[in-house]
């Protein structure tokens, strides 16, 4: 069963109504990231930090998976699928994906302060000041924010090597490091890029774009695969 690598960001949530983050109309043009995403943000006003996090959270608690969710699902039948994304939201657990690695953390999750080995899940939409873990530190959102390190990128960059087939859906390649793990894909290897948008990439010799939203785009994705490769392992 070969083996599909797919990166998400945030356009893949977009379509289930969370707002991305640079889009026209995204959340840095309501908020400076300073202010609410950055330790400097949690140190200064870690209220705001944590209304601003509430806010986000009850928006993805009140969306539902989309059929580019659903799609990816749909692929593990076929293949080996491991999703690598950007986003915080679980979108792709409720689907129902069962390989998922969260780069920039997660936003149903919180996470000590004092020992960040310490990782609960939210109950309900609201994290509050004086809600402490077991060692009596505040818990924090479980998220990576500006100015923090990536602690999944080693694992990510693995999986990338290993890949097969690898798609990117709804991810401009802007933000680092996880733009980078493209550098890692095997150079032999079908890149399939799903976005409506123009993405600046270097020239790949097997760049496959689908110049389309996350939903209509995923269905595309599928067929094709299914064309190329279902009946010919």
């Amino acid at each position: 069963m070969k083996k599909l690598v797919v990166l998400t960001g945030s356009g893949i949530s977009a379509e289930s109504g969370i707002p991305t983050f640079r889009d026209m109309g995204g959340i840095w043009e309501q908020y400076n990231f300073v202010d609410v995403a950055s330790p400097e943000a949690w140190h200064n006003n870690p209220e705001l930090v944590l209304r601003f996090y509430n806010e986000r959270r009850k928006k993805v608690i009140e969306s539902e998976p989309n059929q580019g969710h659903r799609g990816l699902v749909e692929l593990e039948k076929y293949f080996d699928v491991q999703i690598i994304t950007q986003n915080v939201d679980d979108l792709h657990e409720r689907a129902g994906s069962k390989n998922i690695l969260h780069l920039h953390g997660e936003i149903r999750k919180s996470r000590s302060t004092a020992d960040s080995s310490l990782i609960y899940t939210i109950r309900g939409w609201e994290l509050n000041p004086g809600d402490k873990c077991e060692k009596g530190s505040q818990l924090r959102p479980h998220i990576v924010w500006f100015g923090e390190s990536v602690p999944a990128i080693s694992k990510a960059s693995h999986i990338c090597e290993k890949a097969d087939i690898f798609v990117v859906i709804g991810t401009s390649l802007n933000v680092y490091p996880a733009a980078g793990l493209i550098d890692y894909v095997p150079l032999h290897i079908p890149i399939y890029l799903i976005d409506p948008n123009e993405i600046n990439l270097p020239a790949i010799k097997n760049l496959i774009c689908i110049k389309e939203k996350a939903c209509t785009g995923v269905q595309a994705l599928i067929n094709d695969l299914k064309n190329k490769y279902l009946f010919n392992d």
